[in-house]
């Protein structure tokens, strides 16, 4: 066996030594289908292909960052060379190869290269805008479905005019007056763009797959940059990003995906399960199809149980996770009072598993208003288990509430996933700053900071800016106005001169935001440490020359997801604890956010029928909704190594309403004999209920 292939089981083998003709890698939950994709890529190099003409594309940054820093080290492995000495395969997310070729191609789309990337906030402002300017209440017409409906249609590969068109057409029925609002509404909604040099998350996509499909010359650049093309999470894809894959690799039809029909979670944001079905039929006889069902992460009691689980399900190839793994410990079941004593549960699980006792303290001493004095939360000493093995998932966002105040509680450091750095005010203020003097033309990001910090200018000197009536304002207004475009003239100039980390700090100097934070309350001098966690996050863009560093730096912090707050080292919310970082915490977050991790120890919580599985407003749901909610307790399942804890409450407020529950379903399904109950269920005398 060459040197390259060990380590690898026969079917990892078989896939990666693959070279012609489509490839469908059907890889179950921690079956190593990375090492699987990156071992294929260095083969082909191996087998004298040029590592530029590789292209392997995954759905979020810390999964493209690991695959590139795993490809990299291979080849170094491999060769004996350093990363300077040769080309690496161009690994990125969908978005991030949708802004690669929108700008390369920024002229043929009416766009300049350094167009604003909005984020969801700053594109519900703009949608908000549009439904003010047809004359409607945003409060009756939320921006946010308007939105949805939007971005929606544009996963499906609708364009606005394809879309006037269908709600125009008189045969049209399903909710027409909504519908033509919609199409009113994101006609101006694109005006506004345009008019801004802006694109959002949607567009990266729909406008990248559109220029391919209708511009044959354009296509056939990148098929031939790219002969051998890989799909990660092909489960996950939505129609536009199936057609970008496609369209890149009609060429010679040299595409892997990898994915799992039981790991699909993404309906609900336009990922199509037929894509990773359908595979088959769409690429031809030529398919190979390998199957990777050998699971390294998970104990065989974890696997018995989410095997259980999934069984149920209909659509989906037939397949079942095995390990060499040892039995492991039986699954741990809590039934709680309600959501605090699961929290409380959780928490002082967690102690134990890092074996730190509790300190002493008087009973009575401490009612449920007040915090106990107890000791830190961190591992004794020869004890190796550490925070960063936790993670306690739940199915919605409401949950992390009654659970944070258990982990401050008992003094345990954590993090939730889904506060994301890059959306911090002071963050947004200073990244607005380098776009505006990159994009003058982005009247969001001008709108945001031409009065942060104060120069006096009110929003009617705005809108007469706005409207080119700038000359029509008073002499004192118009020289703070042509101060603050003087202010972004210079970053600009630093932008083209020197390093990212120098320009950070400049900006920040420059617009009066340090003098603005660094006399202002202890709030804002966090704030400002923010900032400064921003400069040295911008190190890593240090060597990129010719204000590409910036470029890269302003894409990256639009497209970060939820989990790259796994790589930032944000502040703890915790003020008492702020020394804190992120590699010392326990994790807390939606089991979607949870896709593509792992930790020795999980908990999964709030296991109750209509909570998980969800059930939204006492709505029936479908056959389809139903094996969803089951394939998303399957990925809960198989984020855990070696001990899983389930815990369900009795009683929940929800919207300030308290409920009965019943115990989920799910469950049910997990044969008895590897479930262990955890403590005693809280003794109740009497209860009131509203």
């Amino acid at each position: 066996m060459e040197n390259h292939l060990k380590g690898l089981n026969a079917k990892q083998r078989e896939a990666a030594t693959h070279m012609e003709g489509p490839l469908l890698i059907v890889a179950g939950a921690g079956a190593g289908k990375t090492k699987t994709i990156t071992h294929r890529i260095l083969n082909l190099i191996k087998n004298g292909v040029a590592p530029e003409k590789i292209l392997a594309v995954t759905f979020t940054n810390k999964a493209a960052k690991e695959m590139k820093e795993k490809i990299n080290s291979l080849i170094n492995e491999s060769y004996k060379l350093s990363a300077n000495d040769y080309q690496l395969p161009f690994v990125s997310t969908f978005h991030s190869l949708g802004v690669y070729i929108i700008k390369e191609n920024a002229r043929v789309l009416g766009l300049t290269r350094h167009f604003t990337i909005l984020d969801e906030s700053d594109s519900t402002t703009l949608i908000k805008e549009a439904i003010k300017d047809i004359g409607l209440d945003p409060k009756q017409y939320d921006p946010k479905k308007i939105g949805n409906i939007i971005s929606r249609e544009k996963g499906k590969f609708t364009n606005l005019a394809h879309y006037e068109e269908k709600v125009n057409d008189p045969a049209y029925r399903e909710g027409n007056y909504l519908s033509k609002i919609v199409a009113q509404v994101w006609n101006l909604y694109e005006k506004k763009k345009a008019k801004e040099n802006s694109l959002d998350f949607d567009d990266l996509l729909l406008k990248a797959t559109k220029l391919l499909k209708e511009n044959e010359q354009i296509r056939k650049i990148y098929q031939e940059k790219w002969d051998y093309i890989h799909i990660d999470e092909y489960q996950d894809t939505n129609e536009v990003q199936y057609l970008m894959s496609k369209l890149l690799s009609e060429n010679n039809k040299n595409i892997c995906v990898v994915g799992d029909a039981d790991q699909n979670i993404y309906s609900w944001r336009g990922a199509n399960l037929k894509n990773i079905l359908s595979f088959e039929k769409d690429y031809g006889k030529d398919v190979k199809i390998i199957l990777l069902e050998e699971n390294y992460r998970s104990t065989k009691n974890i696997l018995e149980a989410a095997n259980e689980i999934i069984k149920k399900n209909k659509y989906r190839p037939d397949k079942n996770l095995f390990t060499k793994n040892p039995i492991g410990e039986k699954i741990g079941f809590y039934e709680a009072l309600d959501e605090s004593d699961e929290a409380d549960f959780v928490a002082t699980k967690i102690l134990e598993i890092l074996d730190s006792p509790l300190e002493e303290y008087p009973k009575g001493e401490v009612d449920e208003f007040s915090t106990p004095s107890r000791k830190r939360a961190t591992p004794q000493e020869g004890n190796k288990n550490t925070l960063p093995e936790i993670a306690v998932l739940y199915r919605a966002n409401f949950q992390s509430r009654a659970l944070e105040e258990a982990m401050l509680r008992y003094n345990i450091p954590y993090q939730v996933l889904g506060v994301k750095f890059f959306e911090r005010k002071e963050i947004k203020d200073t990244l607005a700053y380098l776009r505006a003097a990159l994009n003058p033309e982005s009247l969001s990001d001008i709108k945001r900071i031409i009065n942060f910090p104060a120069r006096g200018i009110g929003k009617v000197t705005l809108a007469k800016i706005f409207s080119g009536e700038k000359e029509s304002l008073p002499i004192k207004v118009k020289i703070k106005i042509d101060n603050f475009y003087k202010i972004l003239e210079e970053i600009k100039n630093k932008i083209e001169t020197e390093k990212v980390s120098d320009v950070i700090k400049f900006t920040v100097k420059k617009s009066g935001i340090e003098t603005e934070l660094s006399t202002g309350t202890e709030e804002d001098v966090e704030r400002l440490e923010n900032i400064k966690e921003l400069a040295t996050l911008a190190l890593k863009y240090d060597n990129l020359k010719d204000g590409m560093g910036i470029e890269k730096l302003l894409e990256d912090a639009s497209l970060a997801s939820d989990q790259d707050s796994l790589m930032i080292n944000t502040p703890h919310p915790n003020p008492l604890l702020n020394k804190e970082r992120e590699n010392n915490t326990v994790k807390l977050m939606t089991v979607h956010a949870s896709k593509g991790l792992e930790f020795k120890y999980v908990f999964i919580t709030g296991l109750e029928d209509g909570l998980f599985p969800h059930q939204r407003n006492g709505e029936m749901k479908s056959a389809e909704d139903k094996e969803e909610e089951r394939r998303l307790f399957y990925v809960a399942l198989t984020r855990a190594k070696e001990k899983l804890f389930l815990s369900f409450a009795n009683f929940r407020t929800i919207f300030g309403s308290r409920q009965i529950n019943t115990l989920s379903e799910f469950i049910g399904d997990i044969p008895a004999d590897i479930i262990k109950k955890e403590g005693e269920k809280s003794s109740i005398k009497t209860i009131y209920m509203d």
